[in-house]
């Protein structure tokens, strides 16, 4: 089976490399997020992993795409040119589903499904963390399990929240690697730019709209019992998530 690797001993959701491949434990939707995967495959677009199957052990299979991800990704877009990469990859996944419409039973997580007129498959956890990383150049999207229907916009204001970023000086320097506070203005200009907006109006709303559908999203999966949103609702990390919502509208002028 070749060189194993646990890349997330989380006992909820434990992935572990087996070669050239990564198995992670499967999902009610996993379904469509398959069909989301052989779609963007079919396309050609080559910065997500490809579905290779389901394992002896009910896994889902995939291809392992090698470079830094995870707690590493925070440093590569403190400079302008991993904020622009992330941005322009994304702009180029959503021109890669832009028409696309899943037919899968299974359906989405925290979502009844329905598609509005300009929706697309949003990816829903579009971080840095979920990013590989050569250089300060993305080469890869992980951790489909949240794509879901929403306005392309969802997924630029969820990135800022992170990037931008919505948090406060302290957090910015000793979590998110940054030198010092963040021009946060300047920042959202950039990846908003990168992207293709020609405007940054309405954009920090954007982001505080999403930070409370993200959360409503967790809290909905957690009421039904999914993990990990359940140990993050025990362990009270839904209540940050819900004060960060408070910092974001306390400090808009900061973005604005």
């Amino acid at each position: 089976m070749g060189d194993r690797e646990t890349l997330q001993d989380d006992p909820h959701r434990r992935v572990e490399r087996i070669g050239d491949t990564v198995r992670r434990p499967l999902h009610p939707w996993s379904g469509t997020v398959h069909e989301v995967l052989r779609h963007l495959d079919a396309v050609g677009f080559p910065y997500a992993p490809r579905f290779l199957g389901i394992d002896d052990d009910g896994r889902e299979v995939l291809t392992f795409i090698e470079g830094e991800s995870g707690g590493a990704a925070w440093a590569k877009v403190v400079d302008d040119a991993g904020l622009v990469a992330m941005a322009r990859l994304l702009r180029d996944y959503h021109d890669a589903v832009r028409d696309f419409r899943p037919t899968a039973a299974p359906g989405w997580a925290g979502h009844p499904g329905d598609f509005g007129a300009d929706d697309l498959v949003c990816h829903g956890d579009f971080g840095p963390w979920n990013l590989v990383w050569r250089g300060t150049r993305p080469i890869g999207i992980l951790d489909w399990d949240y794509v879901w229907p929403a306005r392309p916009v969802h997924d630029v204001a969820y990135a800022l929240e992170y990037v931008a970023p919505f948090r406060d000086d302290a957090f910015c320097v000793e979590s998110l690697r940054h030198p010092g506070p963040p021009d946060r203005r300047r920042r959202l200009e950039v990846f908003a730019g990168a992207y293709g907006l020609t405007t940054t109006a309405g954009l920090v709303d954007e982001v505080i709209t999403q930070q409370h559908e993200v959360l409503r999203r967790a809290e909905g999966l957690a009421a039904r019992g999914h993990e990990p949103q359940v140990t993050w609702r025990d362990n009270g990390i839904l209540d940050e998530t819900a004060r960060r919502v408070a910092w974001s509208r306390a400090h808009r002028h900061l973005f604005d």
